[in-house]
């Protein structure tokens, strides 16, 4: 069995990075990439009613059109969000539209949702899924999420989400509307809190049977828009939020030829706002919101800092492009290490 380990990760990323995710979305959905080990039980951990084995997740954009699921799970993902996927299929942007910034530990890119389309994503998903007794059983192995988005042209949100939603609610342990990827024009303008609450309206007048909610947010907006955004969200029956997408700031630090190509920074420059976001949003939220946090993870020193801060969840992406697999394994070693360096006997613990 190959697997893809330091040697195999680093012939990757001597390859076009489109070129190497899809080789890795290949290898992972074949059952190529290897299985991680079972996790200790001190990493277990509950949110949204739903548990998780670990609190690690895979955030939406690698396994754009759910091809891989299941094989990412078996890798040791506490949870996996596929998506973003759009009602129609859409090519995304031209290429070239994804960099790697090595030195910077850091990718933008510019995709533009590129998607199958809904037909063609929920066909992926139909074999996760067994016939059993009581209905059906979901063989992915972890939670699953499913990210939404809309098309660039011919959108209409109030419409679009809601349809999507009845489209996915089957399969998704959660769903996530997307409205922060600053690569579709005028997505990031359904944050505004009247557009937002409409959304959710419609959402839960359609499908009041929905799984759980959450809305994926932006790094970039005014301090203060996060406080009506969540207040927003709970009126409008969301129960989480992800805390954040990626950025349109370059960080003075930022040291890569590709640092003006245009597009969302992900990655180890997005840390120092990300974390500052995250504790906006919690000492407003008091636990009423499920927080899921992402951007710039790269140590389970960073796992447990954010867990403190007020998140339920992390979600990790250019980490795993650049480690691969084994960065699961190095994670939660480093939070197993971390937690008993400040006595935290189990995560769950951490939300009593």
């Amino acid at each position: 069995m190959l697997d893809i380990g330091k040697t195999a990760t680093w012939l990757l990323r001597r390859l076009n990075p489109e070129t190497a995710h899809e080789l890795a979305i290949h290898s992972i959905a074949h059952g190529l990439a290897g299985r991680g080990k079972p996790d200790h039980s001190a990493l277990r951990t509950e949110a949204l009613g739903l548990s998780f084995p670990n609190p690690i997740g895979l955030a939406a954009g690698f396994d754009k059109n759910a091809r891989a699921v299941r094989g990412l799970a078996r890798l040791g993902f506490g949870f996996v969000e596929t998506g973003t996927v759009t009602p129609r299929p859409q090519p995304g942007n031209p290429r070239p539209r994804l960099f790697r910034l090595v030195d910077d530990h850091a990718i933008i890119n510019r995709m533009g949702f590129n998607s199958c389309g809904i037909d063609r994503f929920c066909q992926n998903l139909t074999p996760l899924f067994r016939p059993d007794g009581n209905g059906t059983v979901k063989a992915a192995g972890v939670p699953l999420g499913i990210n939404l988005g809309i098309n660039k042209t011919g959108a209409d949100p109030l419409v679009d989400y809601p349809a999507l939603v009845g489209r996915t609610k089957s399969y998704a342990d959660y769903i996530t509307i997307n409205l922060s990827s600053p690569n579709t024009p005028g997505l990031r303008d359904l944050q505004a809190t009247d557009m937002l609450a409409r959304l959710l309206d419609a959402i839960q007048t359609a499908h009041p049977d929905r799984p759980p909610l959450l809305v994926k947010l932006a790094p970039d907006l005014e301090n203060d828009a996060y406080g009506p955004i969540l207040q927003t969200a709970l009126d409008g029956g969301a129960d989480g939020l992800i805390l954040t997408n990626t950025t349109l700031a370059r960080p003075a630090s930022l040291t890569d030829p590709h640092r003006e190509e245009a597009g969302g920074l992900s990655g180890a420059p997005l840390a120092e706002r990300a974390r500052h976001v995250l504790q906006l949003v919690s000492d407003l939220n008091n636990g009423r919101l499920c927080l899921v946090s992402s951007g710039g993870i790269e140590t389970g020193k960073d796992i447990l800092e954010r867990l403190k801060m007020g998140a339920d969840l992390v979600q990790v992406y250019t980490a795993f492009i650049y480690e691969g697999p084994a960065v699961l394994t190095r994670l939660k070693q480093e939070l197993l290490h971390e937690m008993s360096r400040s006595g935290i006997r189990t995560l769950a613990s951490l939300r009593r």
